[in-house]
């Protein structure tokens, strides 16, 4: 995050927008790699439903990889989501 240690959980709550101002979901949970410490994905819910009405169907929530992420502060950017959603059988977006 900033360079000052934080807890993990602080993340989930925030908001996440792209680094164009689209309001993109909540952080609802983090996805970790364990053995190696680090966050790996961010699971959002409370999304954008003109962003995901089409993409994720019934389900609730994405996954979106934290290599995405440009800035955390009190909201949370990350690249332009519109841009790189991929068709569902793709890896790059996993519902969860």
């Amino acid at each position: 995050m900033n360079g000052t240690p934080q807890e993990i959980t602080a993340l989930v709550g925030r908001e996440v927008y792209s680094n164009n101002g689209v309001f993109v979901g909540e952080i609802e949970d983090v996805r970790l790699d364990v053995e190696n410490e680090v966050v790996t994905g961010l699971a959002l819910a409370n999304l954008n439903q003109e962003l995901f009405s089409n993409r994720i169907g019934d389900h609730r929530g994405v996954l979106v990889p934290y290599r995405w992420v440009r800035a955390v502060g009190d909201v949370v950017l990350i690249n332009d989501i519109i841009e790189r959603l991929k068709t569902p059988d793709e890896e790059e977006e996993v519902v969860a």
